[in-house]
């Protein structure tokens, strides 16, 4: 088994009793009832925790197979990097019902904070159907070719609180990308996000015009391996191009032993990985995300040893894996902040985490999330603050830009896949990864008004 057959498997410890489980350095859960606001503050991690989930926490108010061996080891503070501080990182309450349209900006008003808003029915949605879009998605997030009958989570529309975003059509895309190339750059989360766009652009049809160029990147599926690295679609009508290269870490990883098949591999926290570097100068648009690999399990799974300048890192700062996460976060964004200069025309995101909704345990004790009703835990954000403090804090003063999807999609707990395969056979539930049409079509429709 290589790494990237590691890449679906993404579960972590369940963060203890109140906490919102996203994986990061995250805050406060959504209450099913709105109650007068408590005084926001800051909760330490219990020793049962892995690095990942050790988070800041606020409060406000009253199937993929896993991996095993996740470190118990107790954690220390938090990286010293600059984050915000004092504020409510997440604020999420059920709103009083306002149908209007907020105004479209222009460009004399100021930039719209897309993260801000409310889910809202719509009957134009999905944008796409998940029983055609086969060539584009894979089946185990095809939630239509499961044994799942409730959808209604497919009809739902994010609506940003002081702008309109503009309606998403493959037509107006491929226009605007016309000669350029999208690359995304990151985990499964990631790979979720690039299918989402290709069924969205196609509408969910074959489309045999669409040409597989992976091989001009080296994209191709090695012998004996599940998957490739990654998947190169070209639209030639346009001479659009879009990618998406599997790096859960975002390191550059490079084998201590080539001749040893089971090698270690040297995980480079402040190298961008060789992928990236060798081919940024082709990309016109890049999204990077990082985030659920980073616990002991993943790591020793993996065979990643970090390194730092070239070296085996001593720091044991920098050893605890929510501070290496960190460092690596902070890493990637400044070395993409430096390429900006050469390469004026790119235009970078950095994804925020994707949230987790295991409730009552974890994949491998019961933990589910079995909730098919949307909007019950909220349906609006008002915050103007990310819940990715880390992700926020490494894009603050650079040129790369913060797409923040984390508080939107934590109030979406019915779309992930749940208990529901193909097979319909009982196993760990996946709440983690978003059933196909489904949240990730909202992240792309941000991207898309921020292009």
């Amino acid at each position: 088994m290589t790494m990237k057959d590691l890449d679906e498997r993404e579960f972590e410890i369940a963060p203890t009793k109140g906490m919102v489980d996203i994986g990061g350095n995250l805050t406060n859960r959504v209450e099913e009832k709105e109650e007068p606001s408590k005084v926001i503050k800051s909760v330490e991690p219990e020793k049962n925790e892995t690095a990942e989930d050790s988070f800041s926490v606020t409060e406000s108010g009253g199937n993929q197979e896993p991996d095993s061996g996740v470190d118990n080891s107790k954690q220390e503070e938090r990286m010293d990097f600059q984050v915000p501080s004092g504020s409510e990182h997440f604020n999420a309450t059920l709103p009083v019902e306002n149908n209007e349209n907020p105004p479209i900006l222009d460009k004399k008003q100021a930039a719209c904070n897309f993260a801000k808003g409310k889910w809202v029915v719509d009957d134009q949605r999905p944008l796409y159907s998940g029983f055609s879009c086969k060539r584009w998605l894979s089946g185990m997030w095809a939630c239509r070719m499961t044994q799942r009958m409730n959808f209604d989570y497919e009809t739902l529309k994010w609506q940003p609180k002081d702008c309109q975003m503009e309606e998403f059509e493959g037509s107006k895309f491929l226009k605007r990308m016309q000669d350029k190339t999208l690359a995304f750059v990151g985990d499964s989360l990631g790979r979720q996000q690039f299918q989402s766009l290709m069924c969205m652009i196609t509408g969910g049809k074959d489309r045999p015009d669409v040409l597989d160029v992976g091989r001009e990147y080296g994209l191709v599926k090695a012998k004996g391996a599940v998957r490739p690295n990654g998947w190169v679609y070209r639209f030639p009508s346009t001479n659009t191009t879009v990618l998406y290269y599997w790096s859960a870490s975002l390191c550059d990883l490079e084998p201590l032993n080539i001749t040893n098949p089971a090698t270690e591999y040297a995980m480079h926290l402040d190298r961008p990985p060789a992928f990236l570097h060798r081919f940024i100068h082709r990309f016109d648009v890049l999204v990077l995300n990082t985030g659920h690999h980073w616990n002991r399990g993943k790591l020793n799974a993996n065979r990643w040893i970090m390194y730092v300048g070239g070296a085996r890192n001593t720091n044991k700062k920098i050893a605890e894996i929510g501070r290496a996460k960190n460092f690596t976060i902070h890493s990637i964004v400044s070395w993409v902040n430096s390429q900006l200069p050469k390469y004026p025309r790119l235009k970078a995101f950095y994804r925020s985490i994707s949230p987790r909704h295991f409730v009552n345990g974890d994949w491998n004790t019961g933990g589910s999330c079995n909730n098919e009703m949307p909007m019950s835990i909220g349906k609006e954000v008002l915050q103007d603050e990310s819940s990715d403090v880390d992700a926020e804090s490494a894009v603050r003063g650079t040129k790369v830009r913060l797409l923040d999807i984390t508080a939107l999609s934590q109030v979406r707990d019915e779309g992930h896949i749940s208990q529901f395969t193909i097979k319909g056979t009982p196993g760990a539930q996946d709440c983690l990864h978003w059933c196909l049409p489904g949240v990730p079509d909202t992240w792309n429709e941000l991207l898309f008004a921020q292009i």
